[in-house]
């Protein structure tokens, strides 16, 4: 559905315009088709402490938004046009959904405008990266209000045992798999692959690889849909990284190669090990060099480090390795059309936009630097002893390397380091007043 489309049929009535917040959550309104028109030429006020919010809501600490500073006032939020898609399950006239970006000031702060910033500058510097992602999730056989009942624990998950690509669980649940690729189709999501993973009612869905913001945008799509699908159906998911001790870690993975302004793939080279060109080496050493500083953005929540406890099948270290999914960084492919790198740092909690745009920035970055990575680990990553390359192992780490990296400040701008490094202190702070209940069963009495 186009625009223009909607506007020109009588019988449209409302659309919804929504903002991706940090979260990576839509946040936005329904508006009649007359306030739509005048939304077109002036936008529409959100506040940006928006941008401050956990998802359910608890307010974090974002200087100069959500402090003593602030007066929560609105700035306008553009619409983009070519966004257009149609909400499944809504009646015709009332199913537009139109993604939009923060303008001015805001824009700093707002996740889909960092990823445009960050693509501007790799093309200003001659280079398209095309880019697709992988998402795992839980699916459970619960409702939310069951799962809280429980306290989220013995979950019945949608299926009994870990089944990874396991043809006979795929096709008992063939309805929910069906179900997805039809939500799909309105949202105009590419949705490549699906599949079983390592885990009850562990699954993954996989995204297309495209250029500019598409691909971003169809994951957080694909993200927010996916809930609500279930919910739908009586069902819950979660993106947590661990949701339990007994289920191993979830990630968003992101698969990136690059193409100069001719169109020329430049990670592929003839007569190289594996194909890898040069200048693929240099993205591989800028990855290296860089997302440590950014495990922030790859690991946002204070959940995201239990992904990395011993005997998940999370990145050991920043390593790369072809066709090694025992490193953080896997060389995929074998010609110039399929040869890529997979970015397996990064958590299913984590932002598809700010993820996008960190591994990129790095990845260019390393480019220009001439950047030469690590030796290739040839073997299993997991066994690999002495120095080499790390991600933050813990928030406070991460919090710090954030706010500290120069790099950070000048591919994503300042202003965004230093608010949404605010933020995951406020979020590490609130939680560090809580006491488990481990801590409890395991202190309490003799402890």
């Amino acid at each position: 559905m186009s625009l223009q489309a909607f506007l020109d049929d009588e019988s449209s009535r409302f659309a919804t315009v929504a903002l991706v917040d940090t979260n990576g959550l839509l946040r936005g309104q329904m508006v009649s088709t007359r306030s739509l028109k005048g939304i077109l030429n002036a936008g529409m006020g959100m506040a940006p402490a928006q941008l401050a919010l956990d998802p359910t809501d608890q307010m974090l600490e974002m200087p100069g938004v959500t402090d003593g500073t602030s007066d929560f006032h609105d700035d306008p939020l553009i619409v983009d046009p070519t966004s257009a898609r149609r909400i499944p399950w809504a009646r015709p006239g009332h199913d537009l959904l139109l993604l939009t970006q923060y303008s001015g000031d805001t824009a700093a702060l707002c996740p889909r405008s960092i990823l445009k910033s960050v693509l501007d500058r790799a093309a200003a510097a001659g280079f398209t990266p095309k880019y697709g992602m992988e998402l795992e999730y839980t699916l459970f056989d619960e409702t939310p209000e069951s799962a809280r009942d429980k306290g989220y624990r013995n979950l019945k998950t949608a299926t009994m045992h870990p089944s990874h690509d396991l043809i006979l669980y795929q096709t008992v649940q063939q309805e929910w798999y069906e179900a997805v690729s039809d939500m799909c189709g309105p949202l105009r999501i590419d949705l490549a692959k699906m599949h079983e993973e390592i885990g009850g009612g562990f699954m993954e869905a996989c995204i297309g690889a495209g250029e500019g913001l598409e691909p971003a945008d169809q994951l957080m799509l694909l993200k927010n849909f996916i809930r609500a699908l279930a919910m739908r159906q009586g069902r819950c998911v979660t993106f947590m990284p661990r949701w339990t001790e007994d289920a191993d870690s979830q990630s968003i993975h992101v698969h990136i190669s690059l193409k100069d302004r001719s169109g020329k793939p430049l990670f592929y080279q003839e007569g190289q090990k594996n194909g890898i060109s040069q200048t693929f080496r240099h993205f591989l050493g800028g990855l290296q060099r860089y997302i440590g500083d950014m495990t922030l953005i790859c690991q946002p929540t204070v959940n995201s480090y239990r992904r990395f406890a011993p005997g998940t099948f999370a990145p050991p270290g920043l390593t790369w390795g072809y066709e090694n999914r025992t490193t953080c960084f896997r060389v995929v492919g074998h010609d110039a059309g399929s040869l890529r790198v997979e970015n397996r740092l990064p958590g299913a909690d984590t932002n598809p936009y700010l993820t996008a745009a960190a591994t990129i920035a790095a990845g260019v970055a390393g480019i220009m630097e001439k950047i030469e990575p690590e030796p290739e680990v040839i073997g299993n990553g997991h066994a690999l002893t002495g120095d080499r390359p790390d991600f933050a192992r813990s928030m406070p780490e991460a919090i710090d390397r954030l706010r500290n990296s120069a790099f950070a400040k000048d591919w994503l701008g300042p202003r965004f380091v230093e608010a949404f490094s605010a933020t995951r202190q406020s979020q590490y702070d609130q939680f560090r007043k809580k006491v488990p209940d481990v801590e409890l069963q395991r202190f309490f009495d003799l402890g």
